[in-house]
């Protein structure tokens, strides 16, 4: 008698790779983000690149961090063309904005950035980071707003990795910091659409 045996079903994951440019001035916090966004999807069992740039290296001049996130080993950390920029100011959307690839992403601090883009072929997410950390009480944490946006547009890190990932940021451990950003986090993540 002949036994047949089911066929295992197997879920094919789809292959990540996704190329990110966080861009602007110095003092926003642009290392800071790159960072927590390598960190977090390197908790999540996932490849990584973080490279940082300073225009200048004192606070007001530009900056930009360079990630890159992946399923799969990845052969080099520098970003040309990013699937995703997010952008935290004027000189940094002129610069950036014209790199994105087609079909790409582009998540702007329009408290600041009142322009439109002039591409057809991009996708962008306007988030009013700036006022929204006002409304917090600390300008600083623009940032994680700009953050907690992204995660909730692209999908490929959750919120509450990135909200755990946090201690490990915060050398400090001061619990009023770590608080104050998971709150900037979920604002930002609810801007784009999340509910808290």
């Amino acid at each position: 008698m002949a036994i047949k045996r089911k066929k295992a079903i197997v879920k094919e994951k789809t292959a990540i790779h996704e190329s990110i440019i966080a861009a602007g001035f110095g003092g926003q916090g642009i290392m800071l983000l790159g960072k927590l966004i390598g960190l977090s999807a390197m908790n999540e069992g996932k490849e990584v690149t973080w490279i940082s740039s300073y225009g200048a290296e004192v606070r007001g001049g530009t900056a930009h961090s360079m990630v890159i996130i992946s399923s799969l080993p990845i052969s080099s950390p520098t970003v040309k063309e990013p699937d995703t920029c997010i952008i935290m100011n004027v000189p940094s959307f002129i610069k950036f904005e014209k790199k994105i690839k087609k079909g790409g992403l582009i998540v702007v601090n329009s408290s600041i950035v009142k322009g439109n883009s002039k591409r057809k072929d991009i996708e962008i997410l306007k988030v009013p980071a700036t006022d929204v950390a006002k409304k917090l009480g600390n300008v600083r944490v623009a940032n994680m707003v700009m953050l907690g946006a992204y995660l909730k547009k692209r999908g490929f890190i959750s919120i509450e990795t990135a909200i755990s990932s946090l201690k490990e940021i915060f050398t400090s451990k001061d619990e009023t910091v770590i608080e104050l950003n998971k709150l900037a986090l979920k604002k930002g993540w609810e801007a784009a659409g999340g509910r808290g």
